[in-house]
């Protein structure tokens, strides 16, 4: 049975989180000086938890934490680096109560890691697993930690090509790279709830809706709206970053939550299979136990080499 909630597209972080205290609870947010990272920021800290922004440009990270009520600190990360993400886990001290993968980059031109990785994969899925796995001790520390990963309705357009990962052989197509690595989103939740539930610590992936924020910046808005209606359906409306960002800190925070993981949500409530000719739904290959565990193994690969 899906799980339901109170809430819905129209919902705002404010409203979810609403007499929900998180006094004593400490949260990373990436990519939280822009965007729903922001708004996501801003509520975790307004229920009362500490709030470190994990941020590539900390000159801006402290100028929204400036801005935002509450304990709000700002650290530097770069998804794409792994020495970055490295030297971000090995310095966090005691424990991490949430950890929202926020951070991402969409449909950007063809672009490498130092690892040769393709930057989507790179950032959007291999960057955030290394900072989960290398911050593991202090989830666990936590006893009873969530973990947010933000996907979204584009893991439709790809499933992990596990033959040709980092596009060395194939065509190289922005969505389709961009689609592959939400689905990996989807994919983590499923694995890492099935490895780490057992110490309390349960992962959910999400897709926020259709918010304007600069994640769209390499996109046309020609292009977007094209996008938008490239599954076909009812094209959804926009949602503003306060609404966008209500489905994270549902999976974040909010007690409605307890002890569920390895599920995709959107509009604040569980998804169900995605059924063609719409955009809501989640694909069954995101879902899959196997290939779950497949991308989990060829991560540690690749980010112990």
């Amino acid at each position: 049975m899906l799980i339901t909630t109170p809430f819905g597209a129209g919902s705002t972080a404010a409203e979810v989180l609403a007499g929900v205290d998180l006094a004593g609870r400490r949260a990373v947010v990436t990519g939280g000086a822009s965007g729903i990272g922001v708004e996501t920021a801003r509520a975790l800290a307004g229920a009362g938890a500490e709030v470190t922004l994990a941020v590539r440009d900390t000159a801006e990270g402290e100028r929204v934490a400036a801005e935002l009520t509450g304990a709000v600190h700002v650290a530097p990360l770069d998804l794409a680096d792994q020495a970055s993400v490295r030297k971000f886990a090995e310095a966090w001290e005691g424990p991490l109560h949430i950890l929202v993968h926020n951070a991402g980059v969409m449909a950007r031109p063809l672009g490498r890691s130092p690892e040769g990785w393709e930057l989507q994969f790179a950032t959007n899925h291999l960057g955030h697993f290394a900072l989960a796995t290398g911050l593991l001790p202090a989830l666990r520390a936590a006893h009873g930690a969530r973990v947010v990963s933000v996907s979204s309705s584009a893991h439709m357009f790809s499933p992990v090509v596990f033959e040709d990962i980092h596009f060395e052989h194939r065509a190289y197509e922005p969505w389709s790279a961009y689609g592959q690595s939400k689905t990996a989103n989807i994919l983590f939740a499923v694995e890492a709830t099935r490895r780490w539930s057992g110490d309390g610590i349960f992962v959910n992936a999400l897709h926020p809706g259709s918010i304007r924020t600069n994640l769209q910046r390499y996109v046309d808005p020609a292009d977007l709206q094209r996008l938008r209606e490239r599954i076909p359906g009812t094209v959804a409306q926009f949602k503003t970053v306060e609404q966008g960002a209500a489905t994270s800190v549902l999976l974040a925070a909010s007690p409605l939550l307890d002890a569920a993981g390895g599920k995709y949500f959107e509009d604040c409530n569980e998804a169900g299979p995605h059924l063609p000719d719409t955009r809501t739904g989640v694909e069954s290959y995101a879902l899959d136990p196997a290939a779950a565990e497949r991308l989990w193994d060829v991560s540690v690969k690749e980010v112990q080499r």
